[in-house]
């Protein structure tokens, strides 16, 4: 994994900070506060649509298989809520990354997630958020999840594409399996940057990953709402995103 050793929160101002940091951390904080002004409000009228992105390298193969179990979830929790629209983007070996079409039915989900298989190979988160703000660019998209366990990739070039995608209103759910605390900095991060959330789950902990689907999809198809709805129900993956969020 690539690591920087200038790869570090900003600290706020005081002893033994300099002007260029007070300045580098009021620029953060002011871009921040425009994400949060940004309008995300989806049309009454109009399907939810979101991209579910996962980690095909070979490391995830436990994980996918649990996925494609629960993937089913994000359709029926938001199917009351006025229906969900989803495109399956995954990574795997040296340069492959690929996205399926749109689907709006949790067997065609699961078809086109049977058919891929996990292979060795390096992240590509970069190229998803990229991906994920062309998509955005032609349709609204509301929200982008990821799932993964691993960065390759050079955290600052990973959140300067979640920056242009925080700018398209289309906040980043990444789900990290595993202890990694080099790649849960970078994950909060674009979470962070996109007004999004973080969270971890454990390898095999299906239920977990079931959750956090099914408050990902309530948000996409209603918005802070339906979210808000789903949290007061205690399902406890609406109640961990809805806290990061507020």
């Amino acid at each position: 994994m690539a690591k920087s050793p200038d790869d570090r929160t900003p600290v706020p101002a005081g002893k033994g900070t300099t002007p260029a940091e007070t300045s580098s951390r009021a620029e953060i904080d002011a871009f921040l506060e425009h994400v949060r002004t940004i309008d995300r409000t989806q049309p009454a009228s109009s399907r939810g649509r979101l991209i579910f992105a996962l980690d095909a390298t070979m490391s995830r193969q436990p994980t996918w298989d649990a996925a494609c179990k629960v993937q089913g979830e994000m359709f029926l929790e938001a199917h009351a809520i006025g229906g969900l629209d989803v495109q399956l983007v995954y990574f795997r070996g040296l340069s492959e990354c690929r996205a399926s079409r749109w689907v709006s039915a949790p067997a065609a989900l699961a078809d086109l997630m049977a058919q891929i298989d996990c292979r060795g190979g390096h992240t590509q988160i970069g190229r998803v958020l990229s991906h994920a703000r062309r998509e955005t660019e032609k349709t609204k998209v509301q929200a982008l999840v990821y799932v993964g366990d691993a960065m390759e990739e050079a955290p600052d070039d990973i959140c300067t594409k979640a920056g242009e995608l925080a700018l398209h209103g289309v906040p980043a759910f990444v789900f990290q399996e595993g202890y990694d605390p080099d790649v849960e900095r970078t994950f909060r991060d674009v979470a962070r940057l996109t007004g999004g959330a973080y969270c971890r789950f454990n390898a095999g902990a299906a239920h977990e990953l079931r959750e956090l689907l099914r408050a990902v999809a309530a948000y996409a198809a209603g918005g802070l709402k339906a979210l808000s709805d789903l949290s007061a129900r205690r399902n406890t993956g609406a109640m961990r995103l809805l806290e990061q969020m507020k």
